[in-house]
């Protein structure tokens, strides 16, 4: 039997619906991903590379995270009634602890155990006793067990929102019984971070960000007659749902980035070469202050990471010709 011709309009509309299978946030990739059955490393956030590109510090900054709690007390919506699930990962202090090991490829900050403190003194406490009764020991000799480090600065805050169906629509159209339709939402998580003096106990920065949530569905259906009492429906289709863990952890890394912008604003801490350092506050000002969108300064960012191999050959080339030439002469 041979198939019908699709009318215009209903094939526009699932074309449109093709070229739209991409993955929310408009990476180009496509949206079926190569799935596998084996454990894999996800690959490096936006965020993350940003945090990764900030220039070393003049020192490191010794800072203690104790909690970084859920503060929205939000559950999981469901079709079928409220869920004991919570609304977003209740691990962000662990997100926030790997945030400040990525600024500057860890050189920014000494990271001491807080959160399970507990724990580490407890661990301490065996060694000791182990010592005394092997060893002998009244002291505990400090080679063995030198002491705790202590931080500086404090870092508190949380996730204060989570805000569902802030933004709802959708599109379909359909000719003759055969079309297609799309239908997005987004949600958006906000976390607040403040940096918090020991010495003091000044609150000396406060810090927000914010991430989307998009989720997206396209589907397509024919309904058509194709012979006398012989009806053709079809349907297929398909949903995109960001997982709200990354965009937490987008979140708390965009967050860390304006703690640490804000500081070398404030005087708190400074770039070992302010020349470079520079340029990431300025672009962090202007997008702070609204001159500049994300999306720009994301594209900015991209560009600098395809250029910085490109000028560290220029220099090495350079520099071979200036020795020749000095060899020449």
């Amino acid at each position: 039997m041979r198939l019908p011709i699709l009318p215009g309009l209903a094939a526009l509309s699932i074309a449109l619906m093709a070229s739209g299978c991409t993955t929310v946030g408009g990476s180009g990739k496509a949206f079926l991903p190569e799935t596998t059955s084996y454990a894999y490393l996800p690959n490096a956030t936006q965020t993350q590379l940003l945090l990764r590109g900030i220039p070393k510090p003049s020192r490191q900054v010794a800072v203690a995270v104790y909690s970084f709690t859920d503060q929205t007390g939000q559950f999981k919506p469901s079709a079928t009634g409220q869920t004991l699930s919570r609304a977003v990962s209740q691990g962000g202090a662990s997100v926030l602890v790997k945030a400040l090991q990525d600024v500057g490829d860890r050189s920014w900050f000494t990271i001491v155990e807080r959160e399970n403190l507990k724990n580490l003194l407890n661990e301490r406490q065996i060694i000791r006793e182990m010592r005394e009764r092997y060893l002998g020991e009244r002291v505990v000799n400090p080679d063995a067990l030198p002491a705790l480090l202590f931080a500086g600065v404090l870092l508190e805050g949380g996730i204060i929102g989570y805000d569902t169906n802030t933004l709802t629509g959708g599109a379909g159209a359909a000719f003759l019984g055969i079309g297609g339709r799309t239908e997005y939402r987004q949600d958006t998580v906000t976390v607040y971070l403040r940096a918090v003096s020991v010495r003091t106990g000044e609150v000396l920065t406060t810090v927000t960000a914010s991430k989307t949530i998009a989720s997206q569905a396209f589907g397509a259906s024919a309904f058509k007659f194709v012979a006398f009492r012989e009806l053709l429906e079809a349907e297929a289709g398909f949903t995109t749902n960001e997982p709200d863990q990354l965009a937490l952890q987008q979140a708390i890394e965009k967050a860390v980035y304006a703690l640490v912008m804000e500081g070398v604003e404030l005087r708190l801490w400074d770039f070992a070469d302010r020349d470079a350092g520079m340029a990431k506050l300025l672009q962090y000002q202007q997008e702070r202050d609204g001159k500049f969108t994300p999306g720009q300064v994301q594209r900015a960012e991209e560009r600098a990471r395809q250029l910085a191999p490109m000028k560290v050959k220029d220099r090495k080339t350079n520099g071979k010709k200036s020795e020749v030439s000095s060899e020449t002469n």
